[in-house]
């Protein structure tokens, strides 16, 4: 079982800056790929970010390239995800999922997920 606790949500300005974290309760953290989803109000979750076992590779969705980035500290078993640049259409509750093995933008392929974390951005 992962256990996974996303932290770091908040309210922020137009073009502000936000840093999420996840902090995942388990010892095979460095055998699974990891990624961020989000869910805006009336709408199906979406794909936001992963970062492979390693942090060697990474993907993003279109609407974040540029402004967001992902990372991860297996040490800490830790993956965080930089946001910058922030734009009214990124309010969503943001949730940190844990796949173990490949990689991927998928939201099936993700077994575990935390309870989600508040972004709220507003002029």
């Amino acid at each position: 079982q992962v256990h996974l606790v996303e932290s770091g949500g908040g309210l922020v300005q137009i073009g502000g800056s936000l840093r999420l974290s996840c902090a995942a309760s388990v010892c095979t953290f460095n055998r699974s790929a990891m990624a961020w989803f989000r869910q805006a109000p009336g709408k199906e979750r979406e794909f936001v970010a992963a970062i492979s076992r390693n942090g060697g590779t990474t993907y993003y969705a279109d609407s974040v390239k540029g402004r967001f980035t992902i990372s991860r500290d297996n040490a800490k078993n830790t993956v965080l995800l930089q946001m910058n640049s922030l734009r009214p259409e990124d309010t969503a509750v943001y949730y940190c999922g844990a796949a173990p093995g490949v990689t991927s933008t998928r939201e099936e392929k993700y077994d575990y997920w935390g309870q989600g974390t508040q972004v709220t951005v507003s002029s």
